[in-house]
């Protein structure tokens, strides 16, 4: 297994819709447990395929318990089919670095998408795992957590990630 990079905004690739996965095959699963020890290395809770440079239409979340070893679920072109409520929650991104918000979201969902093998599966989930869901399903659309915030939220991060950028090029 190894530790992919995570690319971050502004990059480019993030905003690209990823395509569907097509073969179920050694390399999905190898990326599968790379996408998974880099989740759980950076840490996060969830991480999308476009997140590592890869347009493919996978994530995988955490479904740790507590006092267990890490466990994960891979989701492949997991498309929501079911959704209802609504809630805020504080959010988060591998990819955008140094910003929480509240973001509103769907309370409950169904979740249809195949495993790694390429079997039909659909999950409900709700509260919390329902929120990381939708997150990663965004990323698969080439939408950010920071889309869903207001334009003066959104531009004040902007600013603050390109002085960001423009401090860490000086100290290269």
């Amino acid at each position: 297994m190894t530790i992919q990079k995570i690319i971050e905004y502004p990059e480019p690739l993030l905003r690209f819709k990823a395509r569907e996965v097509a073969n179920f095959d050694e390399t999905l699963s190898v990326l599968i447990e790379d996408m998974a020890e880099t989740m759980f290395d950076a840490p996060g809770i969830g991480l999308a395929a476009p997140q590592v440079a890869q347009s493919l239409r996978l994530i995988v979340v955490d479904t740790t318990q507590p006092g267990e070893d890490k466990q994960y679920m891979p989701l492949v072109n997991p498309e929501i089919v079911e959704h209802e409520g609504e809630q805020i929650d504080e959010e988060g991104c591998l990819s955008v670095p140094e910003l929480t918000a509240n973001v509103k979201r769907f309370k409950k969902i169904t979740v249809r998408y195949r495993t790694a093998e390429g079997v039909v599966k659909e999950l409900s989930s709700e509260d919390r795992f329902a929120v990381v869901l939708q997150h990663e399903i965004d990323h698969l659309n080439g939408i950010l957590f920071i889309d869903h915030l207001s334009p003066l939220k959104r531009n004040l991060y902007k600013k603050k990630r390109k002085k960001m950028l423009e401090m860490e090029q000086e100290s290269a």
